[in-house]
């Protein structure tokens, strides 16, 4: 990152800020350290990618952040919202500002790709159903495949299927988009084009981007690479 894009982004508020963050697994003397005081900021418009060994903490990180797992230790704030004794209708109003992307898909076998974009607009009620279709048709255009809008997972590729979860990650226009091996099961081709659609369209939404992955074909696409071993940033 240049001194120029530094400043920057030192003068933004950040999307993520965890500082001692601490996490275990187990009690007594089968508790296990498995995230030792972690310290990141992460700032609108960023693409970071998080790698590391298996075990490594990445994924129990992520689900931290996601406001998908209890916060033990250290500070963590999304959004401006700290995680730390956040009321549950807090964490609601949090996950509903984050788009999740995972290695399996997780599309819904019984409705079609724009309707399983649209699944995360029927939170929103000022949306009636002609304006969450035109939203989702819109998102699937994006994607490149606004041709396969009335076609069921089964009828799609592995990796249409995970342009259908990255439309679907971005339809609401999240502030942060949270992605565990999206292009883990795709062969080379396919994964590029999905690093690179989802390349384009966050930085045209703006959101912060924290995206785990043992792909290195696209590591490129990161404004920022977070090693962790053994709970650590290194």
């Amino acid at each position: 990152m240049s001194i120029a894009n530094h400043l920057f982004l030192s003068q933004m508020k950040p999307i993520i800020s965890a500082s001692n963050l601490n996490h275990c697994y187990g009690q007594g003397n089968l508790r296990k350290p498995v995230l030792v005081d972690i310290n990141l900021q992460i700032y609108p418009g960023e693409i970071v990618i998080l790698t590391g060994p298996s075990g490594s903490g990445k994924t129990t990180l992520l689900t931290l952040i996601g406001a998908l797992r209890s916060l033990q230790g250290g500070s963590l704030k999304i959004l401006d919202y700290e995680l730390k004794g956040a009321t549950q209708t807090e964490l609601v109003t949090i996950r509903h500002q984050i788009g999740y992307i995972f290695q399996s898909h997780n599309l819904l076998s019984c409705l079609s790709a724009v309707e399983n974009v649209s699944v995360p607009l029927k939170l929103d009620k000022h949306l009636n159903r002609d304006r969450r279709k035109t939203q989702s048709l819109a998102m699937l255009d994006a994607v490149g495949l606004g041709d396969r809008a009335e076609y069921y997972p089964d009828n799609l590729s592995g990796g249409q299927k995970q342009r259908v979860a990255i439309a679907r990650a971005l339809v609401t226009q999240p502030k942060l988009i949270l992605a565990d091996e999206p292009t883990a099961s795709l062969d080379r081709q396919s994964g590029r084009k999905i690093a690179d659609i989802m390349q384009q369209l966050v930085k045209q939404q703006g959101c912060a981007v924290l995206l785990v992955t043992h792909d290195n074909r696209i590591l490129d696409i990161a404004d920022r690479i977070i090693n962790i071993e053994d709970g650590q940033i290194k």
